[in-house]
C-alpha cells in the first residue's frame, strides 16, 4: 500500500470511527439527567415553555429533564453559562429573542448565538398584540397612526420592557413610521398592559397571554396582532399586514440551542424528541393558553432564523438608540 493509499486509507477509517462514536453516543443518551437552562426568573414565558417540554422529554426517555433557572443581565448570564457548559447533550439552553437581540443591547453580551450554540429548534411563538384605553379615538391601526401624528410628543406606549420583544416591535412601530411616541418600560408584561388598562400610557405593545382577558372582557382594544398570520387567541383581530403595515412585524419565541459541538445524532434526537412533544394535544392546549403556536423547526430552519433575527433587529436596536447597560 503506497503511502498516499495509507494516509486516505486513516483518514476514512478515523471518520467511520468518529460517526460510529457520535452514533453510540446519541444512542446512549440521556444516560443521566438533562439540564435546561432558562436565564430568566421563574414563572415567565421562558420558564413555563422550559418546564412544559422538560416534562415532556423525560416522559419519553425515561430519564430526568430539569430546568435550572439562572437569571442575570436580561438572560446573559444563564446565557453564557449554557456556553460553557460541555457538549455533551447533558446542558442545554431553553431562550427566547435575548439570545439574539442582546448583541445589540449589551457591549460585551459574553456569548455569540451563532458560534457559540448549536440550535435544536424554534419550538414554539406568539405574536405581540398592539392594543389601546378605550379612550383612544382608534378602531384600526391607520386611525391610531393618525391620532399620534395629530398629537407629536404626547402620547405613549407601554412595554415589558428594554429590549423585549414587544418593545422592539414598538421601537419598529415608531421608527418605520416615522412617529413620535414615547416609550415607558415596565418590569413585566402584566404590569405594561394595566398601565393601559389604567389610562396611564394609552398605548401597548405587549405580550399576548397577559393581554387577551382584558381585551376579552373590554377593559383595552385590540388594534393588530404582529405575527405573520393571526392568532388563534384573537381571532377576529387583523395582523399588522393586514392592517396595512406590513413592515412591523414580530414575535415572542422560545428555541431550544446546544453547546456549540454537541453530537449531531444527539441534536438530532433532541429535536425529534422535541417535536414529539409539541404534537401533543395537551402540549398544544397548555401553550395555547400562553397565546403560545408550537412549531419545532429543523436545526437548520432555526438556525437561519436566529440569522435573520440579527439582520433584523440590529439596525431597529442601533436606530432606537436602545442600551441595556
Amino acid at each position: 500500500m503506497t503511502t498516499r493509499r495509507a494516509v486516505a486509507f486513516g483518514l476514512a477509517a478515523a471518520a467511520l470511527m468518529g460517526a460510529a462514536v457520535t452514533k453510540a453516543a446519541a444512542q446512549g443518551w440521556p444516560a443521566r439527567p438533562v439540564k435546561l437552562i432558562v436565564g430568566f426568573a421563574p414563572g415567565g414565558p421562558t420558564d413555563l415553555v422550559a418546564r412544559l417540554l422538560a416534562q415532556k422529554l423525560a416522559e419519553a426517555t425515561g430519564k430526568n429533564f430539569f430546568v435550572e433557572n439562572v437569571a442575570g443581565a436580561g438572560g446573559n448570564v444563564g446565557t453564557m453559562r449554557a456556553a460553557h457548559a460541555a457538549a455533551d447533550g447533558y446542558t442545554l439552553l431553553v431562550t427566547g429573542g435575548n439570545i439574539t437581540n442582546n448583541q445589540y443591547l449589551f457591549a460585551k453580551p459574553g456569548y455569540d448565538p451563532l458560534k457559540d450554540f448549536d440550535a435544536v429548534t424554534l419550538a414554539a411563538a406568539t405574536p405581540i398584540v398592539l392594543a389601546v384605553h378605550p379612550s383612544v379615538p382608534a378602531n384600526t391601526v391607520k386611525e391610531l397612526v393618525a391620532w399620534i401624528r395629530a398629537n407629536p410628543g404626547k402620547e405613549s406606549y407601554a412595554s415589558p420592557g428594554t429590549g423585549t420583544p414587544p418593545q422592539l416591535v414598538g421601537a419598529l412601530f415608531q421608527h418605520a413610521l416615522k412617529l413620535d411616541l414615547v416609550h415607558v418600560p415596565f418590569d413585566g408584561g402584566g404590569t405594561a398592559v394595566q398601565a393601559t388598562v389604567g389610562g396611564h400610557t394609552p398605548i401597548s405593545f405587549g405580550a399576548m397571554a397577559p393581554a387577551v382577558p382584558l381585551i376579552k372582557a373590554g377593559q383595552i382594544r385590540a388594534l393588530a396582532v404582529t405575527g405573520k398570520e393571526r392568532s388563534p387567541a384573537l381571532p377576529d383581530v387583523p395582523t399588522m399586514a393586514e392592517a396595512g403595515f406590513p413592515e412591523v412585524e414580530g414575535a415572542t419565541w422560545t428555541a431550544i440551542v446546544a453547546p456549540a459541538g454537541t453530537p449531531k445524532d444527539i441534536i438530532s434526537k433532541l429535536h425529534d424528541l422535541t417535536v414529539q412533544g409539541l404534537a401533543q394535544s395537551d402540549v398544544r392546549a397548555k401553550l395555547a393558553a400562553m397565546a403560545y403556536v408550537p412549531i419545532g423547526s429543523s436545526p437548520q430552519e432555526c438556525t437561519d432564523f436566529f440569522k435573520a433575527e440579527l439582520a433584523k433587529w440590529g439596525p431597529v436596536i442601533e436606530q432606537a438608540g436602545l442600551k441595556a447597560e
